[in-house]
């Protein structure tokens, strides 16, 4: 099964974005990621994005998860955000970029996305994540049983049996 990074980020930045939109009214309000307020998470993932896309520019690769990420935030956090996503479809959507930088752009999908729901969430927003996301990703989900284990949990859920292993 071969995945479609570009896509996946794709469609994960675009519902990202609108949930940015309806934030930026919020930013000194609390988040599901504690301590951080809507502009701390704000500024951890555009700096999280714009480490990936650096690195993919053959720039070397910075990334500090401070518990205070610096403040990038210009008094436009939504076209910041659509900036940082036109330059990160365009850098990895040349040729061969999605295969030289092996995980980076699976890594700010799932920053995108997990991020996304935290946002929305805290912000009082839908938090339903765009499509199936499990499709052309993970296998159908294992029943477990209510006692598993997070482990084993988390590997029914990614379609893997957990009893296989025991």
């Amino acid at each position: 099964m071969e995945l479609d990074l570009l896509d996946l980020y794709t469609r994960a930045s675009a519902w990202t974005l609108t949930k940015v939109s309806g934030a930026v009214s919020q930013l000194d309000e609390p988040t599901t990621c504690e301590p951080w307020t809507v502009r701390t998470l704000l500024n951890h993932m555009l700096l999280v994005q714009s480490a990936f896309v650096a690195h993919a520019r053959g720039e070397g690769f910075s990334l500090s998860l401070e518990e205070d990420p610096p403040d990038v935030l210009t008094d436009d956090p939504y076209a910041d955000f659509e900036r940082a996503r036109a330059e990160a479809l365009r850098v990895f959507g040349k040729p061969g970029v999605v295969e030289r930088t092996g995980t980076n752009l699976g890594n700010i999908f799932g920053d995108q996305l997990l991020h996304g729901w935290d946002l929305a969430v805290s912000t009082g927003q839908d938090p339903t994540m765009p499509g199936e996301g499990r499709k052309g990703v993970l296998k159908p989900e294992v029943s477990v049983a209510a006692e598993a284990s997070a482990q084993e949990r988390l590997l029914a859920y990614s379609g893997r049996d957990p009893s296989r292993g025991a």
